[in-house]
């Protein structure tokens, strides 16, 4: 099993695990949403970050022991500890950032105080819409930088490339940092459609493969050994990386040669989306 997908600590795991795993207490798992603008996804309680959840995100808590929750993400499935206090009740959302990042304001006015910044992706649940802004229980958000919930992107790559110059992080998924796969899920999950969080899972799931020398067309996959970048166009991809240390775009030829150069081998797949998915979602 992948640790990363296992909701499973040895003390608790979840209820539909019993008889795969050894746990003390098998538990359905309470279901909370993030009520933080951006929470590092631990490994273990003050661990490395795995993934990041932001405001919205939906996760499973299966435990909650010395004021950290034992959870799984429901956009991809990941497993890790999250501080008790980034966890609210469940809201259903309206609405959902769809501006690189948006403030929330104290009031209907871009001059009254800014309370907290989200990031793309987040979703918030509307109480009232004014001329100019969404109202919700946190505070008022420009009309400017939502959609309802209901309305999708159909490009990827348009998503990615609202993340330019973006900094580099590590297992970062938000506007504040990210890296080369939640880059990839973004955009995906932008348009729509599912996407697990790391490049090596993504390469495994997402799309159909390229020979080799097949022409590129903008929105297939290039992957390396822990590197996925997001093809732009036949001379051009797009990817998060620790070369520029930000979302940037790289000429193609000049990134496979540089990759492999520094010692992270060649391309590893090329991977296409069925066309037919990206419709569906038009």
């Amino acid at each position: 099993m992948d640790k990363r997908l296992t909701p499973a600590n040895g003390r608790v795991a979840a209820a539909y695990l019993e008889g795969q795993v050894t746990a003390a207490q098998f538990v359905k798992g309470a279901a909370r949403q993030i009520i933080v603008p951006v929470a590092d996804l631990l490994r273990a309680p003050d661990g490395k970050r795995e993934r990041q959840v932001i405001w919205g995100d939906r996760v499973s808590v299966f435990e909650i022991n010395a004021g950290w929750a034992f959870v799984q993400s429901e956009k991809d499935g990941f497993v890790g500890y999250l501080p008790v206090d980034t966890l609210g009740d469940i809201e259903e959302a309206t609405h959902w950032v769809t501006a690189p990042a948006t403030h929330v304001y104290s009031e209907p006015s871009m001059k009254s105080r800014d309370i907290a910044t989200l990031s793309f992706g987040a979703r918030l649940r509307g109480v009232g819409e004014g001329e100019r802004f969404l109202e919700t229980a946190q505070g008022f958000i420009p009309l400017q930088h939502v959609w309802p919930v209901t309305r999708l992107f159909t490009d990827p790559v348009s998503v990615a490339e609202m993340f330019l110059g973006t900094p580099y992080l590590w297992g970062g998924n938000s506007r504040a940092g990210i890296d080369c796969s939640g880059l990839v899920q973004a955009g995906f999950l932008a348009c729509g459609l599912e996407c697990p969080g790391d490049s090596d899972q993504q390469e495994a799931a997402l799309g159909q493969p390229l020979p080799d020398k097949a022409p590129l067309e903008r929105g297939d996959l290039l992957f390396w050994k822990g590197h996925v970048a997001i093809v732009v166009d036949d001379t051009t991809i797009i990817h998060a990386n620790a070369h520029d240390m930000q979302v940037a775009i790289e000429g193609t030829a000049a990134a496979i040669d540089r990759i492999e150069a520094q010692g992270d081998g060649p391309v590893t797949s090329r991977k296409r989306l069925q066309t037919n998915l990206l419709a569906a979602h038009s």
